[in-house]
Formats: C-alpha cells, structure tokens, sequence
C-alpha cells in the first residue's frame, strides 16, 4: 500500500510548492506533490502528496508549514493501493502544447497530436514537467527561434531540472553540442532517465546531452564548451541576476539567451540587470504572470576587461529552481 496526503491551499501557494521542496530533502524518498484548481472563482487549489509509507507527524507538519491557509485545516491521509501510485500522482497533470511542442505523462501518451514534436515527462523529483508557465514559455521561445531561422552549435541549459528544455532545443538543432546542468544531483539523475524515455542520447559529442552537476556555470566542462550561441535558464529572478556577470563571460558575440523563472514585476530588474553587462532584450513572451525574456549578446567592438562572476550560484542544492 501507498499514502496520500491531502490539503487545501491557494494558487500564489501552489505556485510556491512548485518552486520549493527543500522542507523535504531529509525524506527519503521525497513524496510526489500534485497540485490541481478546485474552483478558479474562489481561487481554491489543492495538493496531494503521496508517500510510500504513512506520513508522521513532523512530515505533516513540514508540509502544512508551507501553506499557510491550510493551518486550521485538517489534513487528509489516506492508503491506495499500490497499483494505484503512478497513474494518481499523474492524473492532476494535463498535457501541454507550446509551439510544436506537446508534454505530456504517461497517462495521456494516446492524445499526442500528429503534427506535434511530443515529450513525456513525469511528475517526480525534480522541475520541468512542462506544465508551468515558464516552462511552456521557454519551449515557446526555443519554437520562435526555429521558425525564425536561427541555428545553433553550442547549447547550454543552466538549472535544467527534468532535461525537458534540453531535450527541446536539441530536436532543432540535432547537429548541435548540447549541455544540461543542474545543482541538484537528483536533477540530473532524472534528466538522464527522461532522456532514456524520449530516446534523447546522453554523451559528448554532436546530437547528445552531455549531463554535469554544476552551480551556475562553475564547471570545467562548461567552461570548455563555451562560448554558447543559445543558453537557457528557467531558474528564479535571484540567480538569474546573480549569474549575469557569468552568463556574458560564456555567451558568444550575437548568441542567444533565454530567461524565464522571474515574476513580472522583476522582468525590468532582470533585463536592466543583463543589459549591464552585454545583452539586448529582444522580446518578452508574457505567459499569466511568469514573462520569458529573449535577449541576444551585443557584438564586442574592441577589448574591454571582461566583467568576471564566479560562475556559481549561492542558491542552494535543493532548491528546486528550475520548472
């Protein structure tokens, strides 16, 4: 038998959940959170955990520490049945269409359209399902860029969290060096058995993902493989203002940045913030209240002393950043 912990909660606190999982990094293993909308009108959301044993006290309350409006509540545990634990954690998940990209679960793999370029990606330990709105800007943008005409040979996804925006940017450009890093450790593990389901190759050289555990782009492969001419980070507005300095140090003259994970009211901080040290914003992809920012690296004209980061984040592993 498995368990599943049920409690109320508003959409700014789902949001919330999604973002942060630290509370439960001493679990082993971590329950699967599924969060779902009960009635927009009443802005009434839901999220169920579900646990391979029964939850203790402690963990309950870890969990309801991170939803305020579910204080005097009380919350619902409950057995299911074993056969039950996968097809439940992902029947919350609708699939998404961005661009020519379809994301879906193993639950709904009979509704991927004909002419879409389809990814499962199942709700676990890491972010990227697809489902959110950063996500699904990020895989709007990558479409935009192939339509445009854009091509690119040296890719980097910093904060890749499923490997879903990876995997995305390498079916355009196959040809390319793809790289997906993450600060999680567990990230990555999941990022390579993702890969494993949507038959993307894991390696180092053109048309695979080379797969490192990194902090920002403090890592001697990352350094290797610069400069970039397309870098991607779903991450969270600090350390997407954080690593400017570092992003610009690996970004090739005329590549292409893409930012997502950052609130509208902290797009003009971000983009003021790269600005400084070498970009154009070139478009805003406005998605609900999570915009994506596409902005290009100005041609360098002379020698200038480079603006030096050290390349690493002081977000901390398990920190789930990346959607």
């Amino acid at each position: 038998m498995s368990w599943k912990m049920t409690l109320p909660c508003t959409r700014h606190e789902a949001e919330r959940l999604d973002e942060d999982l630290s509370a439960f990094v001493e679990l082993d293993p971590l329950p699967v959170l599924v969060t779902s909308e009960i009635d927009e009108a009443r802005d009434a959301w839901r999220v169920d955990a579900y646990f391979e044993s029964a939850p203790d006290a402690a963990t309950i309350a870890s969990l309801v520490a991170l939803i305020p409006s579910a204080n005097a509540a009380h919350a619902q545990v409950e057995r299911i049945a074993d056969e039950d634990w996968v097809t439940v954690s992902q029947q919350g998940i609708e699939p998404v269409r961005a661009g020519r990209f379809f994301v879906h679960t193993g639950t709904n793999a009979d509704r991927i359209p004909d002419d879409a370029t389809a990814f499962r990606i199942d709700a676990g330990l890491a972010f990227g399902t697809g489902t959110h709105e950063t996500t699904a800007g990020c895989l709007a943008a990558l479409d935009r860029l192939k339509r445009s005409g854009r091509r690119y040979d040296a890719i980097a996804d910093i904060g890749t969290g499923t490997g879903l925006l990876a995997f995305a940017a390498l079916s355009l450009w196959p040809r390319a060096y793809a790289l997906a890093s993450d600060i999680d450790p567990v990230s990555i593990d999941v990022t390579r058995e993702n890969a494993a389901f949507n038959g993307v190759a894991v390696g180092h050289g053109t048309g695979a993902l080379t797969l490192v555990v990194a902090s920002g782009t403090d890592h001697p492969e990352i350094a290797a493989r610069a400069p970039y001419d397309l870098l991607i980070a779903n991450i969270l507005a600090g350390p997407l203002i954080e690593l400017a300095p570092a992003f610009a140090a690996v970004s090739a003259p005329g590549g292409t940045l893409i930012l997502a994970g950052l609130l509208d009211h902290q797009a003009r901080r971000v983009a003021a913030t790269y600005r400084r040290h070498g970009y154009r914003l070139d478009r805003q992809i406005d998605n609900g209240a999570w915009p994506t920012l596409m902005l290009t690296m100005r041609q360098r004209l002379g020698w200038r002393r480079p603006s030096r980061g050290s390349g690493g984040t002081t977000q901390p592993p398990g920190d789930f950043g990346t959607w």
